[in-house]
C-alpha cells in the first residue's frame, strides 16, 4: 500500500487530474517554499501541465493559456519567499532537527553548498534542480541573502522555470500528439534527466566522506 501511495504522489498526472489548476498551484508553492515538499515532482509536473495547459486555461474562466502559466510562477514565487522567511527565523534550529521522511539534513548540506559555489545567481540555477530547489531559498535566508536580490532572482527563476518545461510540454505535444499516449516514460525521462546530477553529487559526495572518514584510515 505504501508502495502504491509513493508511485501516486511521484505521478504528476494524477495532480491534475485529481485538483487541476488548484493543486497545481499547491504543490508547486509546496515544492519550492516548504522543506516538506523535496519529494514532490515539479519538473515532470510543469511538463504534463504544460500539455494539458489549454484544457486548464478553458476551466479557469476561460482566459488565455498564459495567465495559467503566470499564476502557477507566482505560486514559485511565493513558495520561495516562505522559505526565506523561514530560513532567516528558524535556520539554526534545523542543524539541530533529525533526518525524518520529510527533512534530510543532507539536502540542506547540499543546498548550501551549492549555494556558495555559485551565489546570488543559485536562486535562479536552482529551480531546475530537484531537491536543490526546495532548500536554497532556506539557506538564503540563513545567510541572510540581501531581501532585493533575492526578489529579483526569485521572480527570474520562477518564470523562467515556469515558462520553459509548460511551454516544452504544450509544444512537444502539438508537434507529437502521441506524447499524451506515451506520458509514463516521458515523465521518467524527464526524471532521470534532471535527477541524475543529484544522484551523482549525492553519490560522489558519500565516496569523499568514507574517505576522509577517520576510523576508516
Amino acid at each position: 500500500m505504501l508502495q502504491t501511495l509513493k508511485e501516486t504522489l511521484l505521478n504528476p498526472q494524477w495532480y491534475i487530474e485529481i485538483g487541476g489548476l488548484y493543486m497545481l498551484l499547491f504543490v508547486i508553492f509546496a515544492e519550492t517554499g516548504l522543506f516538506v515538499g523535496f519529494f514532490l515532482p515539479g519538473d515532470s509536473l510543469l511538463f504534463v501541465a504544460g500539455i494539458y495547459v489549454e484544457e486548464l486555461a478553458a476551466e479557469f474562466f476561460h482566459v488565455p493559456y498564459l495567465v495559467i502559466m503566470l499564476l502557477i510562477a507566482l505560486a514559485g514565487i511565493l513558495g520561495n519567499f516562505v522559505g526565506y522567511w523561514f530560513g532567516k527565523k528558524s535556520g539554526p534550529m534545523l542543524y539541530k532537527k533529525e533526518d525524518s521522511f520529510f527533512f534530510k539534513k543532507r539536502h540542506l548540506e547540499s543546498a548550501k553548498q551549492f549555494y556558495e559555489k555559485n551565489g546570488a545567481l543559485t536562486i535562479i540555477a536552482a529551480r531546475f534542480i530537484p531537491i536543490i530547489r526546495t532548500f536554497v531559498p532556506i539557506v538564503a535566508g540563513m545567510v541572510k541573502m540581501d531581501h532585493k536580490k533575492f526578489t529579483l532572482y526569485n521572480i527570474i527563476g520562477s518564470l523562467a522555470w515556469v515558462f520553459s518545461m509548460m511551454l516544452a510540454g504544450l509544444f512537444l505535444s502539438k508537434q507529437f500528439p502521441w506524447i499524451k499516449d506515451r506520458l509514463e516514460i516521458i515523465v521518467i525521462a524527464i526524471i532521470l534527466v534532471t535527477t541524475l546530477p543529484v544522484i551523482i553529487k549525492f553519490a560522489l559526495g558519500g565516496k569523499k566522506e568514507d574517505y576522509n572518514d577517520p576510523e576508516d584510515l
